[in-house]
């Protein structure tokens, strides 16, 4: 892969979760996107979601691994089947790319490997392992790794050991706070400079507010490395109930974490198409949406490009 390829404007694709649970899926208590591989019967609801932000103009599009973690298969006593939907997640991307006809990339999703927006403090061999297994299934399938929304410069270094072993590259999605830090107290500057080499081939704010990504965009400029964002659309201001977050749903069918997080309506794919401009004007080159984006949201950044 050209390791220069995000010094142009690219678009990566829409929130898929969030976008699954509004075209109908019933989430299997906190599985919430992996329950789409474990049933036959919403695969083409996944693929017609990858392909909805293809059509819209996404060049990259994300597998659908990011619930797929080893820890919440496990919470949710589906534990032996974590190889076959990190596999799943793989094949029905790949279907989705052959059904499109167009020279798109894949990107494997390598979330955090505990709770989301958290630092992970489990003993590192644990986190190793959590990662290896996770990443071994996803690589032969993708062009590149994600790293999605990890939250310490710890997690990063446990993950890139183990990509750099598997010769991918990487963009690296951090979680950034409303104090401009990641949640392990981390700035991105140290981030990058401590552990950025020669498989990163970018950065970006992961989940992120649209108020974040345009507080920390000088920051980011000021690196010497593609970046850019996925923003979210949540409607609550921090700091994040994280807790209630990641227990959502638990002992409940189909509960969705806009429940807790809300949702900004009053981003319309207009709004999030003027933000985009505003935020490549001062250097990002890497557009993409998460939770609660959709295809119409990628189309306005694509016009963009």
């Amino acid at each position: 892969m050209d390791k220069d390829f995000f010094k142009k404007i690219r678009i990566l694709d829409a929130g898929m979760g969030q976008e699954l649970l509004a075209r109908g899926l019933v989430s299997k208590g906190t599985l919430w996107s992996a329950t789409s591989l474990l049933y036959e019967k919403y695969y083409q609801l996944v693929i017609d979601t990858h392909l909805s932000s293809i059509n819209a103009g996404a060049e990259i599009i994300l597998t659908n691994t990011f619930t797929t973690r080893r820890v919440r298969m496990e919470q949710n006593k589906v534990g032996d089947r974590f190889h076959f939907v990190n596999q799943k997640a793989c094949e029905l991307a790949v279907k989705a790319k052959e059904l499109s006809k167009k020279k798109i990339l894949i990107a494997g999703s390598l979330p955090g490997q505990n709770d989301t927006y958290e630092v992970d403090k489990r003993e590192e061999n644990i986190i190793k392992k959590n990662f290896f297994e996770q990443a071994s299934i996803i690589g032969p399938y993708i062009d590149f790794f994600y790293l999605d929304v990890v939250s310490s410069g710890r997690e990063i270094e446990i993950a890139m050991n183990i990509i750099q072993k598997l010769n991918k590259p990487v963009l690296v999605g951090i979680h950034i706070k409303k104090n401009g830090k990641l949640p392990s107290g981390e700035t991105i500057s140290e981030i990058v400079k401590k552990y950025k080499n020669d498989s990163w081939l970018g950065i970006i704010a992961a989940c992120v507010s649209l108020e974040i990504i345009e507080k920390t965009s000088n920051e980011f400029k000021k690196l010497n490395i593609p970046f850019g964002f996925k923003a979210n659309l949540w409607s609550v201001e921090e700091p994040l109930p994280v807790h209630r977050f990641n227990i959502a749903g638990f002992n409940e069918v189909g509960k969705n974490p806009n429940i807790t997080l809300g949702k900004r309506d009053e981003i319309t794919d207009k709004a999030f198409g003027k933000f985009a401009k505003k935020i490549i004007k001062n250097g990002a080159t890497i557009l993409g949406g998460c939770c609660e984006t959709n295809a119409s949201h990628i189309k306005e950044i694509a016009k963009l490009k």
